[in-house]
């Protein structure tokens, strides 16, 4: 109908003008047009991890890379059994992602619930809270004299069921007794091939000497973990089970190839999710490296191989940087900062945490560490804690 009026109306006015004077130049209205209206655009909301990251300090950032002792947040107090007035200060200078404890940390069940309840919640940003508890010979829940809980001969033993149900009642069962008792992580389960007889250091704590079997009972045991509200640590890439050496002392060397590698020590590991952590452990790869460099220094072991190669996309943690293997060649500083520049995600129980924090802010200040994957591995250490239930979607 519109188009008609218009129509006419340009009639009329040509009409009018050839009755009289010659008409004043005239423009017939345009027929209108419906133009497609564009959305505008809108940023989605933030999520809570990247509000959380928003909000937070360098020093905050810094701090989520570190898992430490308590003792390392209060030298003054000797082995810490109570959360104190010193720990709590400590943790403002120092506001680490996660505390480990150890059998000396413990004294009974009651104690140790109420020391994991304090850290739950001491600073702005809840923390893992850790143990190694394997099963067998390292468990310092199940080992403790004044602990009445399930006990295990070994992961051998349980591997050698060849059933891996039995290794998911292991995992299910610490899992229920380390949730009962305040924590959140556990440094297991051994994902190491124990191919080596010479090697005291993995022996039995592997589930077993065949790497398809080792790999089952691995991602079993895992399960019963995880199901647990427990957050499983497959543990120590690239593979310790065929090294002579002990890292805890020295510098262990697995001397096999990559496909040597690829066919054995990594099978356990690919099964590793992204609710999972891998433990990098201190061990040099020769014919992959071309030198001796620790496996929790490596980048291409770290992000081209664990991250790359294999996909792991849950946090890569090193293992202990108190062990003679890293204090031996490297100091606290310059461990922290090649450990993050390898790609690995959690730093671990450094000789020096006063040292190793103050390394990795001078090494963001000078660039030698980048502060862009800073702030993307703080992201995923604060969606890793989100999706695991250890930061509440509720926080303040």
């Amino acid at each position: 109908m519109s188009r008609l009026i218009a129509a006419l109306l340009c009639l009329a006015l040509v009409l009018t003008g050839c009755a009289g004077s010659p008409p004043a130049e005239t423009t017939c209205p345009p027929e209108p047009t419906s133009l497609p209206t564009q959305p505008p655009e809108t940023t989605p909301p933030p999520t809570l991890a990247e509000s959380i990251l928003a909000g937070m300090t360098l020093r905050e950032k810094v701090g989520q890379l570190f898992v430490v002792n308590p003792e390392a947040l209060a030298p003054e107090q000797g082995t810490v059994t109570a959360f104190s007035g010193e720990l709590e200060q400590g943790l403002r200078t120092y506001p680490v992602g996660g505390i480990i404890l150890f059998a000396g940390n413990i004294v009974d069940s009651e104690q140790l619930q109420t020391l994991n309840a304090a850290f739950a919640q001491a600073g702005r940003i809840p923390m893992f809270l850790s143990v190694d508890e394997e099963g067998g010979r390292v468990a310092r829940l199940a080992n403790h004299s004044r602990f009445n809980l399930p006990r295990y001969e070994s992961a051998r033993a349980v591997g050698d069921t060849g059933d891996p149900a039995k290794a998911h009642e292991m995992g299910s069962t610490i899992g229920s007794y380390l949730r009962r008792h305040g924590f959140n992580l556990d440094f297991a389960p051994v994902a190491d091939v124990a191919t080596n007889p010479r090697n005291q250091v993995i022996g039995a704590r592997a589930f077993s000497s065949d790497p398809e079997q080792a790999a089952q009972m691995v991602q079993a045991a895992a399960r019963g973990l995880r199901e647990r509200g427990i957050i499983p640590t497959y543990k120590h890439f690239p593979g310790h089970g065929d090294t002579s050496e002990d890292s805890h002392s020295r510098l262990a060397v697995n001397w096999k190839t990559a496909d040597q590698l690829r066919a054995c020590e990594w099978l356990p590991f690919a099964g590793a999710g992204p609710e999972d952590m891998v433990m990098v452990g201190h061990i040099a790869v020769p014919d992959l490296t071309g030198d001796r460099t620790p496996a929790t220094m490596s980048r291409l072991l770290v992000t081209d191989i664990l991250k790359g190669e294999l996909g792991f996309q849950g946090l890569v943690i090193t293992d202990s940087l108190q062990m003679g293997a890293i204090t031996d060649s490297y100091s606290p500083g310059e461990a922290a900062v090649k450990a993050l520049a390898a790609g690995c995600d959690l730093l671990l129980m450094p000789e020096d945490l006063e040292e190793a924090f103050q390394a990795v802010i001078d090494a963001l200040a000078e660039g030698e560490l980048d502060e862009q994957e800073l702030n993307e591995t703080v992201l995923r250490i604060l969606e890793f804690k989100i999706a695991a239930g250890i930061i509440p979607e509720d926080i303040k």
